[in-house]
């Protein structure tokens, strides 16, 4: 009788055409998924993320078996658990007298290595669930001085097809961002996504997850998240009838007690496997060609997807394991408690990082240009930051939250992702939301007491960093305009800044 070879079917490779799936023989092999303490304690996760995981792995588990596989399903919980994927592997193959494993590539080097270090015969095979391969990336980046992302985004669009008409893109244009920055507005069309009650399998996961990581920051429950992929299809078919068509105009906006807008919260659901990115970005498409979604709702959402997800896992194994400790402005700031639902005067991170606790949730601008810009203008260590972002939110996985953060969000990475800097006065966080109408700092004082702390950190982080920056095309006026103040004002703003961080590291509730 020939061995069976074991089939590693990760927490969020949750795809019935995953490649290490289409490679096994259903009738010898077995699959092996396993929640172990390794990957629900590498950082402080936010319990809605591990009990999301758990229950969407558990019903799929559950899929397979129905569909003949066998199954070898480790449950968190377990004595025997060996509390890593490795070990658990191990202990398969001794029980089924196996030594080859069969796996599609995992998102994060962690896992890579862990793998590769295994006494047992591992093929890896590439994870095609992705719509640009990472050889595809590599050699769309090789010799370009500069990677942007808006010209691979365009190559991903003639690849699919997608909003193209006879080789040009859609309305002639490829991008139309400039049309999706509408503040926030009390009576702005918004609906929300759409929710689901937990069935028993969930319930046991979130008995599970409040028994063990009851310590961890973030709300449980209320749990409304899809956990099958009937249940993530539902959601996209709720996305694209009711919020697709107001997603465009107000992406950018931010409105207090509003967590969600017209934004889909599908990231969770594509991230595990549950949603292919293609079939999402197509249903987007349609929606469009039929009339029921304008052009930059559709164009806006559709680069979030072929766009900027595959541009970060392209660029994060491009760059390599040691990506995540790259700190080319050497910022060592310890992240203030603030971060952990620590108290705050700061109107617009309360709402920001409260909603994080609550809904394990926060869109882009909220993640951009509120709690990241404040910890790259307070010069806080990028790794920490890093390592905040992975383990709060729902659909943070390495290789797609490590680029955002390091590149994106904190310039750590020198500019591979970024031209400039991402960083913004308090002017910007009240243009778009209504954040500052009650917060304690005044937005529109400057310097001194009660001034809005985005404003002088804002001055201070391009006074400190002036060597490096000064000479980037896009802000010599902003350089220049803090040139033109006097030098009374400049020493004001930069005292006002040096006092709002000495109470900040002391503990003061800021």
């Amino acid at each position: 009788m020939v061995a069976p070879r074991l089939i590693l079917v990760l927490g969020d490779q949750l795809s019935e055409g995953l490649s290490a799936l289409r490679k096994a023989d259903k009738d010898r092999d077995v699959v092996v998924m396993a929640e172990v303490t390794d990957e629900t304690g590498y950082v402080p996760h936010h319990p809605k993320k591990i009990a999301l995981i758990l229950s969407a792995m558990r019903h799929f588990a559950e899929q397979l078996s129905g569909d003949g596989w066998t199954v070898e399903y480790s449950k968190l919980d377990a004595e025997d658990n060996s509390g890593s994927i490795p070990g658990e592997l191990l202990r398969r193959a001794d029980a089924h007298g196996a030594s080859e494993v069969i796996c599609t590539r995992p998102g994060e080097w962690r896992l890579i290595e862990a793998l590769n270090d295994m006494p047992l015969d591992l093929t890896t095979l590439a994870d095609d669930r992705f719509i640009a391969s990472l050889d595809e990336f590599n050699d769309w980046a090789e010799g370009r001085k500069e990677l942007r992302m808006e010209y691979f985004y365009r190559d991903m669009r003639r690849k699919t097809g997608l909003m193209m008409e006879d080789g040009e893109p859609a309305g002639g244009k490829w991008n139309y961002d400039h049309d999706n920055r509408k503040p926030a507005q009390s009576d702005m069309l918004r609906s929300a996504p759409m929710s689901f009650t937990p069935d028993e399998i969930t319930e046991e996961v979130l008995d599970l997850v409040e028994r063990r990581f009851d310590n961890n920051f973030g709300t449980l429950r209320p749990f409304n998240f899809a956990v099958t992929r009937g249940q993530a299809l539902r959601a996209l078919d709720h996305f694209v009838k009711y919020l697709l068509e107001g997603f465009g105009d107000y992406q950018d906006a931010m409105l207090t007690g509003e967590p969600f807008l017209n934004h889909s919260l599908l990231s969770p659901y594509i991230n595990l496997g549950l949603l292919g990115p293609l079939e999402v970005c197509q249903r987007v498409a349609e929606a469009w060609q039929d009339g029921d979604a304008p052009i930059n709702a559709a164009e806006g959402y559709i680069r979030q997807i072929i766009g900027w997800r595959e541009y970060m896992r392209g660029i994060y194994f491009r760059e390599g394991p040691d990506y995540t400790s790259r700190n080319i402005l050497r910022h060592d700031r310890k992240l203030p408690w603030m971060y952990w639902g620590g108290d705050t005067k700061l109107a617009c991170m309360e709402a920001a990082i409260g909603q994080t606790r609550d809904e394990g949730y926060a869109h882009h601008i909220q993640r951009l240009m509120v709690t990241g810009n404040f910890a790259l203008l307070a010069g806080i260590a990028p790794e920490e930051v890093h390592e905040w972002y992975l383990s709060v939110y729902v659909d943070a996985y390495e290789w797609v939250e490590a680029p955002n953060v390091i590149g994106m969000s904190q310039w750590a990475d020198g500019g591979i992702i970024a031209s400039k800097p991402y960083v913004s006065s308090g002017n910007y966080i009240n243009k778009m939301s209504d954040y500052c109408k009650g917060c304690h700092y005044s937005v529109t004082q400057k310097t001194g007491e009660g001034s809005c702390p985005f404003n002088t950190l804002y001055w201070q982080f391009l006074d400190r960093h002036r060597q490096r920056f000064e000479g980037n095309h896009r802000m010599g006026m902003v350089f220049r305009t803090w040139d033109k103040m006097d030098a009374e004002k400049r020493r004001d703003v930069l005292d006002t800044a040096e006092a709002f961080l000495k109470r900040m590291d002391e503990g003061e509730v800021v």
